[in-house]
């Protein structure tokens, strides 16, 4: 088992910095040209893979354009155009639902308040903070998603349990101009390294200072310490 630094703050800065260095690129694996369309692949995204989502909405936005064609289309064809992704009942209802929000009350433009952009169907915080990050270069807070979610507690940086409350510990911890970046690099770690079944700590940059690695340590029996 790694040892944790002396307080959440130190420990926050080494995996930020270490994970930094070993992902000096972290940015979203979303595809989209537009703020509308990079809506409509976050709510699909969820419980759901991004390379399932860009496989879907490759030919989804050559369809639908504007807010208007989601609002105009039936839930039974949106169904069908999503078909593939989780839950594609469900949010084909979500994305009528958008369509039809963003044409009456926004002009058929994608909101850049969080309160706005939460009360559209099937949007939370954490959509709603990705479309503020990346669609209108807002960042209020930090995205938690279940890379985040599970890291942060492998890591020892949050012992609460809900997104909400995680977000929050985060955001008291992470640096504000690291945000943004701060979900991309457990994301990306998260998917190469420490997975959610068999989590790689043999090859882990993070492996010595976290407290959940599975990792032996050869100990000095003098001393009782490891070495």
């Amino acid at each position: 088992m790694g040892t944790p630094l002396d307080s959440r703050e130190a420990q926050t800065g080494e995996v930020i910095d270490r994970l930094y260095e070993q992902y000096p690129d972290p940015t979203i694996s979303l595809e989209f040209s537009n703020r509308l369309e990079l809506l409509v692949a976050v709510v699909l995204s969820a419980q759901c893979t991004d390379e399932r989502v860009n496989e879907v909405t490759a030919d989804l936005f050559e369809k639908y354009e504007s807010a208007a064609d989601y609002a105009d289309a039936s839930e039974e064809q949106l169904a069908d155009d999503i078909y593939g992704i989780t839950f594609h009942n469900s949010k084909a209802g979500y994305l009528q639902g958008i369509g039809e929000i963003l044409v009456n009350e926004h002009g058929g433009e994608v909101p850049d308040t969080m309160a706005d952009l939460t009360d559209l169907p099937g949007v939370g915080r954490k959509t709603a903070n990705v479309v503020l990050q990346h669609g209108h270069d807002l960042t209020e807070g930090i995205v938690v998603d279940t890379h985040v979610q599970r890291l942060s507690r492998r890591l020892g940086l949050t012992d609460e349990e809900s997104p909400e409350n995680i977000e929050q510990a985060l955001m008291d911890l992470v640096p504000e101009a690291d945000w943004k970046e701060f979900t991309h690099l457990l994301i990306s770690h998260g998917r190469e390294t420490c997975t959610a079944r068999n989590p790689d700590c043999a090859d882990c940059v993070l492996e010595d200072v976290c407290p959940s690695s599975k990792e032996d340590h050869d100990v000095d029996l003098a001393s009782g310490e490891a070495w």
